[in-house]
């Protein structure tokens, strides 16, 4: 997954630098300030290159954001995939997915805040492929979800006679909704009677 781009500093000088690595500063940079609160200055700072270097591998600002957000995406289903792994019953699976998302929503990491949701607020009214890119990313979140709730029922670990759609438009409403309280410098224990409450609502 690692990517090497070229990159020449001076005539005669070729150098590398690791695309992947500059990708996860722009993920940081645009979760931070959006794409609009990001010039290409601000990411000459923050990504430690050239316009032209920019430029040269991702065409434009625009491309550059493009690469980041499905680099991102692409992170947070392997951590997720992670996440589930270690889990035997769906009830355990669904509690472990929702304190992933707390710990991700509070401190640093949590004031950074989510690509997804700030890409979604900021443009998926006015860019039509952004627009389809979110609308996709949550599609498949919501379906993961709904798969989770069905297994949590069929095993017996869950056993509310709530729709499995519902339960997983429910969870999906609260893993976003904590990404956003995150910007705000919510704490751990703000997130823990959320998610206390949604599982207990699900018992």
């Amino acid at each position: 997954m690692n990517t090497k781009t070229a990159l020449t500093l001076r005539p005669g000088r070729p150098r590398e630098f690791d695309g992947d690595a500059v990708l996860d500063k722009a993920i940081i940079r645009f979760s931070e300030y959006g794409y609009h609160g990001s010039s290409i200055s601000d990411l000459n700072g923050a990504l430690g290159l050239t316009s032209g270097s920019i430029y040269k591998a991702w065409g434009d600002k625009r491309g550059l954001f493009l690469a980041a957000l499905d680099r991102y995406m692409l992170l947070r289903a392997e951590a997720i995939r992670t996440c589930l792994a270690e889990q035997s019953s769906g009830r355990s699976k669904i509690e472990a997915l929702l304190q992933h998302y707390a710990r991700d929503s509070t401190g640093a990491a949590g004031r950074t805040g989510c690509m997804v949701v700030e890409t979604a607020a900021e443009l998926a009214v006015a860019d039509e492929e952004i627009a389809g890119r979110i609308a996709a990313q949550h599609r498949k979140r919501e379906a993961q979800l709904c798969a989770l709730a069905v297994e949590a029922q069929r095993d017996g670990s869950l056993h509310t006679g709530m729709e499995a759609a519902v339960i997983a438009k429910l969870l999906l409403t609260l893993q976003q909704g904590m990404r956003v309280l995150g910007k705000t410098g919510a704490t751990p224990e703000e997130m823990q009677p959320m998610i206390a409450g949604l599982m207990q609502l699900l018992s």
